[in-house]
């Protein structure tokens, strides 16, 4: 059966979602199948909740595509006529298929008013504006990946923390918005490390920075410890990509004897250097040299100096380095305070010190995030009308 699907060129990857399948299956059937295949794709519909919503479905999906039409003009780079004949025609053809849904009475499926109004030109120019300021496929829509079996991964539920929920620590925010705002304008930056006391938004950070600058097509891709050895083999395939890229490594932390401390050295000085300029290296950390010493390790050594100077000197790879140190009471309370105006709520100053006092040692320490669960509860509290009890 010649399928819908079967007809495209540069929109071939809308096979993989199934409305669109159902569609080509339907749009291409004969009068005796059609019952049964109108039902499947009435499935497919109901299943991702696009019943009220199908233009808007279609021309997502249509837009979102990752294809060589999306991508080079995500680039900036100029496309040929050939290319865009061939992606025109593509949209004529589902344009066809869709129309065949009119006559059945049950959908609105106008989306071409939106998605194709204008000339040829008028929608080729509308959507290379679009795809050169979001990205393309995964990364219109998506801000933070995490990188599984040699693919980037989209985090559905990325972090969506900004710089304003976040108190005080303002010094060490600018360094880091600074470096960022350097790296995305194309001028010499440095891989950063993060290091300082837990619960003192270090992660938190690195998240609402992405946030901020998401527009400006800032992207995180999230790395686990283990994976250290596919750094390089990251950094090449975002290299290919017309975006910018953060490599977050969240709470490093390498054994004294594990040979991924050299190819870590060895990655920050030197395979970065030789790429695009399109990647940055961010880690946290609860300690300023990452690695963790213990006595065996010396005693293991033929040349426990080496070794040592091995250890302590990987930091010293980061071009810049940031510490966010522990708040005092003054610190923790001014927390407090400003997290409580943003929610709004009604405690007085005094019983709210206390209150906030009260926690943090039960709770075991003042920090950013322990303020912040603090304020969680009081505002769960003041909402259900519970007496806070710590």
């Amino acid at each position: 059966m010649n399928t819908l699907t079967s007809s495209l060129t540069v929109l071939k990857g809308l096979e993989k979602d199934g409305i669109f399948q159902s569609l080509s299956l339907y749009s291409s059937c004969g009068a005796e199948e059609k019952k049964a295949l109108f039902d499947a794709m009435l499935y497919e519909i109901f299943l991702r909740g696009a019943e009220c919503g199908l233009a808007d479905y279609l021309s997502d999906i249509i837009i979102c595509d990752d294809n060589p039409f999306s991508r080079k003009k995500a680039a900036g780079a100029v496309t040929s006529s050939y290319l865009e004949d061939a992606f025109v025609r593509d949209l004529i053809t589902i344009q066809n298929a869709v129309e065949k849904l009119r006559g059945n009475g049950k959908f609105e499926v106008g989306f071409w008013d939106d998605l194709l109004c204008g000339t040829k030109d008028a929608v080729l120019g509308k959507l290379s504006r679009y795809y050169s300021r979001c990205g393309y496929g995964d990364f219109i829509k998506n801000t933070a990946f995490t990188y599984e079996n040699g693919a980037l991964c989209p985090i559905k539920n990325a972090d969506k923390t900004a710089l304003s929920d976040l108190k005080n620590y303002d010094g060490e925010k600018k360094i880091i918005l600074d470096n960022v705002g350097d790296f995305l304008n194309g001028l010499p930056y440095s891989h950063m490390l993060l290091y300082g006391d837990k619960g003192t938004g270090k992660s938190s950070t690195v998240h609402a920075v992405v946030n901020k600058f998401s527009d400006k097509k800032l992207r995180l891709v999230e790395i686990a410890n283990k994976d250290i050895d596919k750094i390089s083999e990251i950094e090449r395939k975002l290299s290919c990509a017309p975006l910018k890229f953060i490599l977050f490594m969240d709470d490093l932390s390498l054994e004294g004897d594990s040979a991924l401390i050299t190819e870590l050295k060895t990655i920050l000085e030197g395979s970065f250097s030789d790429g695009r300029g399109n990647v940055m290296f961010v880690a946290t950390s609860n300690r300023r040299h990452i690695v963790k010493e213990n006595m065996s390790d010396r005693q293991n050594s033929v040349h426990p100096a080496d070794l040592m100077e091995e250890q302590l000197s990987l930091s010293d790879r980061f071009g810049l380095t940031v510490m966010f140190s522990a708040t005092d009471k003054e610190g923790y309370l001014s927390i407090v305070r400003q997290l409580a105006e943003d929610r709004g709520l009604n405690c007085d100053g005094d019983s709210l010190a206390a209150l906030a006092e009260r926690w943090a040692i039960v709770k075991g320490g003042r920090s950013p995030r322990r303020a912040k669960q603090f304020i969680d509860f009081m505002y769960s509290c003041e909402k259900t009308g519970r007496k806070p009890e710590i």
